[in-house]
């Protein structure tokens, strides 16, 4: 396994985003993780960029009898975003997943409202954001992420990712240029394929490294004040 666990990913990772922030124009950055498993991912990225970490909640939305696979995905208020293909393909439409849909925005709602403990979304207008997930399947929560953070005016956006299929990578490089993702296995077939270890990882793992990381800032803020 090349990996570990989503920590020693994140520290494989966070090498490779050094190296491309050598030759990057950085604007006030910041590193949003798509929780829950991109967290755990991010954290070691965000040290090592000295860049404040925070999460932009997605979700996904399951195809019926295969939740884990992903047939669209969720940001905030926006509309959902489908894989057409695959919808056509498998006889669905927006209005037959319309309970998914709902699910899937009730669960984000909660899961936001837990993680931001009543704190706003970061800015991103005019800053470089640096997305970090555990690995690219299908992209389609990426890819959602990404356009909302285009919307919402970030001035350049990479996507990180330890591990992800070489054609999702390729398509994800159409909403941002940026894509690194060190691992792209020819045959791959699922994201946990490459970690050792890989269990799901729980909203008290998310807010302890959120925590550590606000109350780091906090410390920064009280000893430039002082």
């Amino acid at each position: 396994m090349p990996f570990r666990d989503r920590t020693h990913a994140g520290e494989e990772l966070a090498l490779r985003m050094l190296e491309w922030a050598d030759s990057s124009d950085l604007v006030d950055p910041v590193v949003l993780a798509l929780p829950r498993g991109g967290v755990p991912v991010a954290a070691p990225v965000a040290h090592a960029l000295h860049a404040p970490l925070d999460v932009l909640v997605a979700r996904k939305i399951g195809i019926p009898g295969r939740r884990e696979t992903a047939i669209g995905a969720i940001v905030g208020e926006e509309p959902p975003l489908f894989d057409r293909v695959a919808l056509e393909l498998l006889g669905l439409s927006e209005e037959k997943l319309g309970r998914d849909v709902a699910e899937a925005r009730s669960e984000l709602h909660r899961r936001t409202r837990l993680y931001r403990t009543g704190r706003p979304a970061p800015p991103v207008e005019n800053r470089t954001v640096i997305l970090v997930d555990d690995g690219l399947a299908t992209g389609l929560t990426a890819t959602a992420a990404l356009v909302s953070l285009r919307r919402r005016g970030a001035a350049r956006l990479a996507l990180a990712a330890p591990v992800g299929s070489p054609q999702t990578v390729a398509d994800l490089r159409a909403h941002t240029g940026d894509v690194i993702c060190p691992e792209q296995p020819p045959d791959f077939h699922a994201v946990s394929e490459s970690y050792d270890r890989f269990p799901q990882v729980l909203d008290a793992e998310v807010l302890d490294v959120l925590n550590a990381f606000r109350a780091q800032e906090e410390r920064h803020e009280k000893s430039g004040r002082g």
